[in-house]
């Protein structure tokens, strides 16, 4: 009797359920770990347009509701929306084409975007 090399198919096929298996559990989180990551890009370009608001509040005494008066570039696949403004306060949104969330921060007496926010706290829904 000879003794071949390799891999029987039995064996070739366990490999293959396994990795099979394998991959139903990953893909799943690693969706989960994706949209965490376009949720703080959106938290972070918030945080930023605050920082330009304020720049812009020095300069000026009164907040602006203009993108294009900010020194301010939302990250790729963010779109940043600012409401109304005014020298005493407000609020911008920000989505991102990954998701179907948003998130919202306002300063001031304006409205909060997202039911149960704090003044200057980025949250997303």
């Amino acid at each position: 009797m000879r003794k071949s090399k390799g891999f029987t198919l039995i064996e070739l096929l366990i490999v293959v359920v396994i990795i099979g298996i394998l991959a139903a559990i990953a893909i799943p989180k690693f969706a989960s770990t994706k949209e965490k990551s376009y949720l703080a890009t959106m938290k972070s370009d918030l945080r930023n347009l605050v920082t330009a608001e304020e720049a812009y509040n020095g300069n000026y005494q009164s907040y602006t509701g203009t993108l294009s008066s900010l020194e301010f570039q939302a990250s790729s696949g963010v779109t940043v929306s600012i409401g109304p403004a005014d020298a005493i306060g407000w609020n911008a949104t920000a989505s991102h084409i990954g998701t179907s969330k948003t998130c919202g921060i306002f300063y001031g007496t304006s409205t909060a975007p997202i039911a149960g926010q704090n003044e200057g706290e980025p949250k997303c829904q």
